[in-house]
């Protein structure tokens, strides 16, 4: 690898420099992740996890790595800020010296990923900070400050989830030729499994949400009952499916990874859909490394069913 980044031009070896790093951001926070980008065809993993590491950082800023450092609320909004302004100066010039940033704008300039998607993603990182003015950080609040209505919910999820969903599409498609028919369908299908993916995980997270972070993203009540757990994993699966029909309109070397991924969340909901709403609140859902690799597989063998061409 050295040898190859001596031979590049500053900017190209910068641009490999910056994209290895956000490797390294991904392998860090999600292992999971990391083996399922290394499914994705060669052309498109390092552009996805540039996508993810810039999700990444700015989950972090807002989740509690700015709070843990003894930042104010006032600047952890400033913070963020400076982030999403950055990150805009990046698309236009194609350069950051935020390694990070750098290696996202790169692949957002590739896949014609622009300030339709980001600024409704910032908007939603905004909305779990706690208020300029707050005094108190949100692991010591004891209560939840945030509630979610189905409105407030559908807007959170399209910025937070739907446009990421969005931003990898426009990767696997962009040397591509699709019908607008065929793309309408694609984005809808992105949109349905990136709020899955965040429907999922909200159930998964439902202890740290409330517990640590004050927040209700799936009830203005504050608090889930088994009734609305019901509802939201059937939610769940209806997304999943609605993106699952679109699978067959992906290049061949995106399907295995995406495929996996809604095997891989269709079997958490079902495990979620078995959990009682109260241990909800106390433990994280997760898959068994032994049945991640059966669904894999699986998926691996539907592929190679499939005709080429």
């Amino acid at each position: 690898m050295k040898r190859s980044l001596d031979r590049m031009d500053p900017l190209a070896r910068y641009t490999a420099a910056s994209e290895l790093a956000a490797g390294r951001i991904i392998e860090a926070y999600s292992t999971s992740f990391g083996t399922a980008t290394r499914l994705l065809g060669a052309r498109h993993r390092d552009h996805v996890r540039s996508i993810y590491a810039l999700v990444r950082v700015a989950d972090e800023l807002v989740d509690g790595a700015t709070a843990g450092a003894g930042i104010p609320p006032e600047s952890q909004h400033s913070a963020l800020s400076r982030l999403e302004e950055e990150t805009h100066t990046a698309l236009e010039s194609g350069y950051s010296s935020n390694p990070i940033v750098h290696a996202f704008a790169h692949t957002a300039r590739s896949a014609g990923i622009g300030h339709e998607l980001t600024r409704p993603f910032f908007s939603s990182m905004r909305t779990d900070l706690p208020a300029p003015t707050s005094a108190v950080p949100p692991d010591e609040c004891g209560t939840v400050r945030l509630r979610f209505g189905d409105e407030a919910h559908a807007d959170y999820v399209y910025g937070s989830a739907e446009v990421v969903g969005l931003m990898c599409l426009r990767v696997f498609v962009r040397d591509e030729s699709r019908t607008d028919e065929q793309l309408q369908a694609l984005e809808h299908g992105a949109r349905r499994l990136g709020a899955a993916f965040q429907n999922v995980n909200f159930l998964r997270d439902l202890a740290d949400d409330t517990g640590r972070l004050g927040r209700s993203y799936l009830s203005d009540r504050g608090r889930i009952d088994s009734a609305s757990q019901e509802r939201w994993i059937a939610v769940i699966r209806e997304q999943l499916a609605d993106a699952a029909a679109t699978l067959p309109l992906l290049p061949r070397d995106a399907r295995l990874a995406v495929g996996c991924a809604l095997r891989l969340f269709g079997r958490l909901a079902d495990r979620i859909s078995r959990t009682p709403t109260a241990q909800l609140y106390e433990r994280r859902i997760r898959v068994p490394a032994a049945e991640k690799a059966w669904l894999i597989a699986r998926s691996a063998l539907d592929l190679r069913k499939e005709p080429v061409g």
